[in-house]
């Protein structure tokens, strides 16, 4: 076996192995990575409409956009990055991370090129590059509970209620 054979099979990720204990479903997946590519598309090509100016701030908030498209590629996509030769290892491990660790991530990085340089041009490219964590950040919260729970719990708290009226009616009669 290769060297480049042996790096791959390494960085395979394991059957399953993040998919049983972050509660994500298959498409909710999807759609994250999705959006991630998306995210990237627009950070890209808004970094480099940023680029064409004389206002240094523009530029740099330009490049770190062009930068933030590369990590969203390589972390959500790297299959657009099939000739670098760390992208699969570091998409295993961006897989390993935590939806809220994603989702800080995402989000930090999508913020700072707004701070450098406030125009339409940083808010949109970004925007979708935001909404990526804010879907990680929303599937780090879990799944919303299920019908029958809340109304055992809703019983159970109204049962309580009348308990408490009950015996302050009481102890007023006495």
């Amino acid at each position: 076996m290769s060297s480049q054979e042996d790096q791959f099979q390494q960085a395979a990720p394991a059957p399953a192995a993040s998919s049983a204990d972050d509660g994500m479903t298959w498409w909710y997946k999807w759609l994250c990575r999705i959006a991630g590519v998306i995210g990237g598309v627009s950070c890209a090509l808004a970094g480099l409409w940023n680029c064409v100016t004389i206002n240094p701030l523009n530029i740099a908030a330009g490049v770190w956009m062009m930068l933030n498209a590369f990590i969203l590629f390589l972390c959500e996509a790297p299959f657009c990055c099939q000739f670098i030769e760390f992208a699969n290892a570091v998409s295993v491990r961006a897989d390993k991370l935590r939806p809220w660790q994603k989702a800080a991530f995402y989000c930090g990085m999508a913020v700072f090129p707004v701070i450098l340089s406030l125009t339409l041009t940083t808010l949109l490219g970004n925007a979708i590059a935001f909404a990526t964590g804010v879907l990680y950040g929303l599937s780090a919260l879990g799944k919303k509970g299920d019908a029958i729970s809340y109304a055992r719990i809703q019983q159970q708290q109204k049962q309580a209620d009348e308990e408490k009226l009950t015996g302050t009616l009481e102890g007023q009669a006495l």
